[in-house]
Order: structure tokens, then sequence, then C-alpha cells
């Protein structure tokens, strides 16, 4: 039985934290909906850390995080 095999090219990971309004502007929604998927845990491609007692959040996209759950890339360099 011959199975067939595809190889895809993936982009040049770098671990680059992809900001917030880069990911909101290439989904097409508000970055305050992001962050507030972020720290509920609805969204996969990243990490929302509450700093300390306050109100605040640090967040950490990874640029293969951000492609493998919504397909988009941009290189840090571009």
């Amino acid at each position: 039985m011959k199975t067939d095999k595809y190889y895809v090219e993936l982009p040049p990971f770098t671990g680059r934290n992809v900001p917030i309004s880069e990911i909101a502007k290439a989904t097409g929604k508000d970055a305050q909906y992001i962050r507030i998927g972020l720290q509920r845990g609805v969204f996969n491609f990243g990490y929302a850390l509450k700093i300390g007692d306050s109100n605040e959040y640090n967040y950490f996209c990874p640029d293969k995080k951000v492609w493998e759950e919504i397909g988009y890339f941009r290189d840090g360099d571009s």
C-alpha cells in the first residue's frame, strides 16, 4: 500500500512575542477582545499572566503558537 507524503515549508519561527495589537489587526478583532480571551483561557495562542495582586496582565504570544492556532505569521524583521 502506497502512502502519499506531503511536505510543508514552515515559517522561520524565532519565538517572537507577537503584540496583541498585531494579532487584533490580523484577525479583525478589537485588542481588548484578544486580551480578555487570553485572560479567560479561551484562546490557546498565548498566555496572560497576572501581575501580583493588581488587575494588570502581561501577555506572551509566541509566533509559532499564533501561527498554529490562527494561521498568522509575520517575520519579526519585516
